[in-house]
């Protein structure tokens, strides 16, 4: 005889001293336990089936043992971020040992009756009038960032892709974030004179922007 039982939020195919590993039950070691939401029991070719569950039926088991599961290591990664968190988690878990599977009293759910539905009226349908779409934003022009000494097309390209498009908003960037953004572009790149370099091309000081240009090697002073 054999009973499919819902524990502890799980479903379980038990039998008489099977072991069963559950999510952690209240209850001390060797403490006894029982559980009425049993959804079948079957004894040979007598089935019975709840409705969802069986009125009656009842499985028996004793608390074993309580313990930890496996570690389940959790990792998660974040591209041109540099978000990177691992995580490991245990779960509780407690071993009982089915001891009894009582099916008395149990009574087979009565087959269904079909009923005819009852054709839905059709309401008068109202007139929605469709919202109206907001004029689409004008989108800033990006700039051409290879203009900044120290970045070229590989660089230009991420950091348009993390929101950084114009010589105004590179300006307004961190050297130390600028870093981080491009962390994933193959070389050695110094940051530390970008966002200055970006504050003169915004405001259209070319000259003082080449004539500074001209003293630094790779963006570095």
């Amino acid at each position: 005889m054999y009973a499919i039982v819902e524990i502890a939020g799980q479903q379980f195919k038990v039998a008489k001293d099977q072991k069963v590993f559950v999510h952690r039950l209240a209850g001390e070691e060797g403490d006894t336990v029982s559980f009425d939401k049993v959804l079948l029991t079957a004894d040979g070719d007598n089935v019975t089936l709840g409705a969802p569950a069986i009125d009656g039926a009842q499985v028996g088991a004793k608390i074993t043992r309580h313990l930890r599961g496996d570690k389940v290591i959790v990792f998660k990664k974040k591209r041109r971020k540099g978000y990177r968190v691992k995580n490991g988690h245990r779960q509780s878990l407690t071993e009982i040992v089915i001891e009894s599977i009582v099916a008395s009293g149990a009574k087979k759910a009565a087959p269904k009756k079909e009923t005819k539905k009852a054709e839905p009226k059709v309401k008068a349908e109202k007139k929605v009038e469709a919202p109206k779409k907001a004029a689409p934003k004008k989108e800033a022009k990006a700039d051409d960032l290879k203009k900044i000494e120290g970045i070229g097309p590989k660089i230009a390209s991420t950091l348009v892709e993390a929101g950084i498009a114009t010589f105004a908003d590179l300006a307004k960037t961190d050297a130390a974030k600028i870093s981080e953004i491009i962390a994933e572009v193959r070389g050695n790149h110094v940051t530390d004179t970008w966002p200055a370099q970006a504050k003169l091309a915004a405001e259209g000081k070319w000259d003082e922007l080449k004539k500074w240009q001209d003293e630094l090697d790779g963006g570095k002073a």
